[in-house]
């Protein structure tokens, strides 16, 4: 159960911030409670604890300011165009902090793996991560996004700006190349998406 020294108004603060809704305590010590996921927040007098099975969910926005994340991100297509998913995970030393897959339509490999890029940049900036260290197992989504290829397609060229103009709004930033091994949660939550029928 972390316990989180800090000012329980400015914890109320970035929570608020991130969209996670507050509520009174039920308790006269507590200052209040707020709840995401599998995680709950209690407020008390200079600290905040964090229970339940993914405190994570919290702790992550909790955090004083200038921490970093891994972000992971994967997509899949099966026809290559043809049904598309992505999937991602931010991951602290706390652990997995979120993570996330669903369908996304028709779309080629690269554009799901663009596609997922962008869905993992996007939730690091919700979290507030101030620096952070992407990987991922497409050597050409990777290579594009450092500016060492050229795309000659122009989805991939829009998807790449996009991209680009999420990353610099972290304070510093990295990207690069792994086996798919090493990228196998976001890989599963790709795949994972395509197989679930009722999406």
């Amino acid at each position: 159960m972390p316990t989180i020294e800090c000012d329980p108004s400015e914890a109320r603060d970035r929570l608020a911030a991130a969209g996670v809704e507050i509520e009174p305590g039920n308790t006269p010590h507590e200052r209040w409670r707020a709840e995401r996921d599998e995680a709950v927040a209690v407020a008390y007098d200079g600290k905040v604890v964090v229970q339940g099975s993914a405190p994570t969910a919290l702790t992550a926005l909790l955090r004083d300011a200038g921490d970093r994340a891994h972000v992971y991100f994967d997509g899949a297509s099966r026809g290559n165009p043809g049904p598309a998913a992505v999937g991602w995970c931010l991951v602290t030393s706390d652990g997995i902090v979120a993570e996330g897959g669903e369908r996304i339509g028709r779309a080629t490999n690269n554009q799901a793996e663009y596609q997922a890029l962008i869905a993992a940049l996007e939730a690091a900036a919700d979290f507030g991560f101030d620096e952070i260290d992407v990987r991922g197992d497409s050597e050409l989504i990777v290579k594009q996004v450092r500016g060492e290829w050229n795309t000659n397609d122009p989805t991939l060229r829009e998807y790449r700006v996009d991209a680009r103009e999420l990353l610099e709004k972290f304070d510093r930033w990295s990207i690069a190349h792994v086996p798919r091994s090493v990228n196998e949660r976001a890989d599963d939550l790709a795949n994972e998406a395509l197989d679930d029928r009722d999406t």
